[in-house]
């Protein structure tokens, strides 16, 4: 459902990630490996993320990590959306993220 909305498939799963789990930080490597996708696929997607304030970074070194940003003004709506998705299409997440 969400692909009708979000063409990118690789900002698709990026967006799942951050809406269900607000409180999760990653580096774009990381998050590459979680959603196996291309690192610098992922990296573009953060940073178009990051400009759209859904995401905000925090530099850290040579690392750059990126979390929800929770004064995004749609997300709680985009947090319901991707539930009411997953559910429709069956596809639930099984590994939890920490």
């Amino acid at each position: 459902m969400l692909d009708v909305f979000i063409t990118s498939r690789v900002r698709r799963k990026i967006v799942v990630v951050f809406a269900k789990y607000p409180d999760f930080k990653t580096h774009s490597r990381a998050l590459a490996k979680l959603i196996k996708e291309d690192p610098g696929n992922v990296s573009r997607e953060l940073s178009r993320l990051e400009k759209g304030n859904f995401l905000i970074s925090i530099k850290k070194g040579p690392m750059t990590y990126y979390q929800t940003n929770k004064q995004f003004p749609i997300l709680k709506e985009l947090q319901s959306i991707v539930i009411k998705s997953q559910q429709m299409t069956g596809n639930k997440t099984t590994k939890k993220i920490s």
